[in-house]
């Protein structure tokens, strides 16, 4: 029998509604629809709507922090509104938090508490700067799962992404070491974005088995067939299609969510 890990909620999501679909939830509060910010609590009235209109398409559901700690008290509490409405409701998809912690390990300590257990995040996307010791209280749930950034879709990722050590680039290194040490749990997945699929390709060789969370489609401008066919893992699965902004803030988000979700299945069954 197959030892559970923490990915198995994604996967199983994903195999039941035969969707890579991830929806982000980055309610900009300066682009809210006018009509919601009539409500006392406006980003977690956005938010609700935007849960109904697409969850039948989503694998999981990414929020980003920062657009919910720019409004202080009020956001963190819609943000908590937020989580308690998708436990309440839709417990199995796969929830993460886009908050790119690294700290040293005491005050990880304090993220892990407010990430996973009063928030209540299945995951959490985390930069690998400090190294394992580092990030080991993450690292050590079990039960939840760490996304270590290594290509990311921005365009001047390479900065210090393709610096060269010993003849490998940073994400080269990063996939590595996070693939053969970190993963110790079965609970890392990595950051891979839809703008570089050569990289993509060459990060899947490395990391057969794991997961990439991938930002770039949509607004940014990644391909889908290009990721699709460089980043599915044996099993047809091993991606997290994120598309926020693309869907959110559409006039027809659930259509928007459907079209995508209806992309994503052809280019799996074209590539089986």
């Amino acid at each position: 029998m197959t030892k559970k890990t923490a990915s198995d909620k994604y996967n199983k999501r994903a195999r039941e509604i035969s969707s890579l679909l991830c929806v982000g939830l980055d309610a900009d509060f300066e682009k809210i629809p006018k009509r919601f910010l009539k409500k006392d609590m406006p980003q977690f009235a956005f938010n609700q709507w935007i849960i109904e209109e697409t969850h039948e398409y989503a694998a999981a559901f990414k929020i980003n922090i920062a657009f919910y700690e720019a409004r202080g008290d009020q956001g963190i509490k819609e943000l908590k509104e937020t989580m308690e409405y998708l436990r309440v409701y839709y417990p199995d998809i796969f929830t993460i938090l886009d908050a790119k912690r690294a700290d040293i390990g005491n005050t990880n300590n304090g993220y892990v508490a407010s990430i996973f257990d009063w928030l209540g995040f299945d995951a959490v996307t985390l930069h690998p700067y400090l190294g394992a010791e580092a990030l080991e209280p993450f690292l050590n749930r079990k039960d939840k799962v760490c996304i270590v950034l290594c290509r990311t879709s921005n365009p001047g990722a390479g900065e210090l992404q393709d610096l060269e050590f010993a003849g490998k680039k940073l994400w080269q290194i990063v996939a590595e070491k996070v693939s053969k040490d970190w993963n110790k749990n079965k609970n890392c997945m990595l950051v891979v974005g839809a703008t570089y699929p050569e990289e993509m390709k060459k990060i899947r060789s490395l990391a057969p088995d794991m997961t990439f969370l991938v930002p770039g489609i949509g607004a940014q401008g990644g391909d889908l067939e290009s990721v699709m066919q460089a980043g599915l893992d044996r099993e047809n699965l091993g991606l997290i299609i994120n598309s926020s902004r693309g869907i959110i803030f559409s006039e027809n988000p659930r259509e928007e969510a459907r079209k995508l979700c209806a992309q994503i299945q052809s280019c799996q069954n074209n590539l089986k």
